[in-house]
Parts: structure tokens; sequence; C-alpha cells
């Protein structure tokens, strides 16, 4: 069943933030990075916003992450951890709460593909067959390709699954939502009657939160797609365009598109005047969408003093 998604068509729009450690980094340097983060000054940056969410990578293709975690710690083996000592999310949180700003988490589908060690121990394979994000018309799903990770990767899931559990147990409610990018083998991993599926994969995300709010992005597609029944909301990236939108729901899940204010994800200055962007949420926001604005993030935690300025105009006028 989907969860309640009112309260993300009531944010309207909200942050996204790609923080990430560089591939050369070792396990203290990257503890190092995480344990100088400040949460304070960020969430300081975004109540200036007025910004009803964020939402934070834990970590990406380096095999960094920005909190502990034992399982993957477990099937992984690498020592020390490349998972940090601290606990960035459950610190924003602490920071966020407060001034009622949600927390919403972003993670990969697959295995950090920089990470040798973590691809082989996680039992990850790449898959090189069309894949299709949606059935096409007239396919039954015992007709439908199925690519070529299949039952290589059933072992992957299982172990990512328990992955995302620890993480969603440990957080409970403190995560309102999450953001799943790389689905790219939709029908191959995950559209199958039998575990594990989207529905088990939605489950792990939910194991602490029943009402968290689930996406999986299939990459850039326009017009924005649901990719399954079990997602609340709709991935929604894209990039250089903005598409138009029709309603709220896309196949039963909220709308919500994802995309960038600088020059490409996570980098550049500001590609769009204040009007432009201001035009552009308020325009979603009138088919009663919501949209997620991905600016730079530092190290340190803080966004670049031009994105916060844009920020601001957002919230001003939304």
């Amino acid at each position: 069943m989907r969860a309640n998604t009112n309260w993300f068509r009531d944010a309207k729009w909200g942050v996204f933030c790609h923080y990430l450690a560089a591939d050369q980094l070792t396990p203290e340097q990257w503890n190092a990075q995480v344990d100088a983060f400040d949460v304070k000054a960020l969430a300081d940056q975004l109540e200036s916003a007025e910004a009803p969410y964020i939402c934070l990578t834990l970590g990406q293709n380096s095999g960094h992450y920005c909190t502990p975690n034992a399982a993957y710690d477990r099937f992984v083996g690498i020592k020390p951890s490349k998972c940090s000592r601290r606990d960035l999310v459950a610190d924003l949180y602490d920071e966020l709460h407060p001034r009622g700003i949600e927390l919403l988490v972003y993670l990969p589908s697959g295995a950090p593909d920089r990470d040798p060690v973590a691809m082989e121990k996680l039992e990850w394979k790449n898959g090189s067959q069309p894949n299709y994000a949606r059935p096409p018309h007239g396919l039954d799903a015992e007709d439908r390709p199925w690519g070529s990770v299949n039952p290589a990767n059933i072992e992957f899931q299982r172990k990512w699954e328990q992955v995302i559990a620890e993480w969603s147990k440990r957080w409970g409610a403190k995560v309102r939502g999450w953001w799943f990018d790389g689905c790219y083998f939709a029908d191959a991993m995950y559209r199958r009657p039998e575990p594990p599926n989207f529905a088990s994969f939605a489950a792990a995300a939910k194991a602490g939160n029943p009402q968290s709010l689930v996406a999986f992005n299939p990459g850039v597609l326009v017009p924005i797609i649901s990719l399954t029944e079990h997602e609340d909301y709709t991935a929604g990236e894209i990039s250089r365009a903005l598409p138009e939108c029709s309603s709220r729901w896309v196949d039963g899940a909220q709308l919500q598109i994802l995309t960038y204010l600088g020059q490409n994800w996570c980098s550049g200055e500001p590609r769009f005047s204040d009007e432009l962007v201001i035009a552009y949420t308020r325009y979603v926001n009138s088919k009663e969408g919501v949209i997620t604005w991905d600016v730079p993030i530092e190290p340190s935690g803080l966004i670049p003093e031009p994105f916060v300025r844009q920020l601001r105009a957002i919230g001003k006028s939304v």
C-alpha cells in the first residue's frame, strides 16, 4: 500500500544535495570530512530559505557512506570500514527537526562501481541487454524481455535490502523518504513475482517507518513516469529541459520532479534566473506536484552562497 503523500504535496519544493567522497580518500580522511560536517550551519541555511525538506546522499560510487552500517561491513569486509563512524543522518535530523524541516535520503540501487571489493563481495553483476522501464503495451510478464542481470543479481539484492533495512530501522520516522537511483534494469531485477522484487525493495526502505516515501529512478525520462505501483512518488529525474506537467498523480504516484539549479548535478553556478526558477516551481505546484532542486554542497556541509540566495528567493515566493 502506498504511503500518504499529502505532506509532501503540501511541502511543494525542497533541496537535494550530493554529499560525496572523492574516490582516493582513505577511511580516516573520510571520517575526518564527515566529522567536520557542520549540521547546524546547513540547517541555518535551509531555515533561512524556508526549505521544507532536504534529500541527502548516503553515498554513491566510491563506496564511502556518511553513516555506519553493520550489515554493509559484514558483507563487504573492508577494514577499516568505508562507512563513517558518525551517523550524519541522525545528527542532521537533530538540527532539522526542531526547525520543521523534513529529511529524505538518496541511495543508488546498485553496488558502488568504483569499489571493486564491494562489487565482488556484494555479488553485483552489470547488465548489458535492453531494459524496459515499464512493460510495452501488449506484453504479458512472461513475454517481457528480462535483460541480462537476472539471477546473478538476486543475491546482491538480498544483501542490499538488508543494508537498507538496517538504516531504516535505526532512523525510524526521522527519515521521511528514500530516492533510489539507477533502477535501470527494472524488469530484470525487480519486476518479479517472488522476492527480491519491487515489493521487498520498498519494504526494506519502510522497515523502520511504514509511512516513509519511496521512489525508484529509471533515469532521465520525459514525460515523467511511475516505475512501479510500489513507489509512492515519482523519481522524476530531468536534465536540461523543464517538462510540462499534467496532474498530481502519475499512475497512482505523487508527481515529483528532480533537477539541478547549477550547470549540472552538484556543480557550477546557478543556470536560471530567480524569476524562471520561481515561475517553474509555481507551475509544478499548480498541478499539485512537488519539485526538488539539486544544489552543490561543500565538504564542510555548506551550500555555496549563490545557491542559498536563489533558494531564499524560492522560499519567499512559494
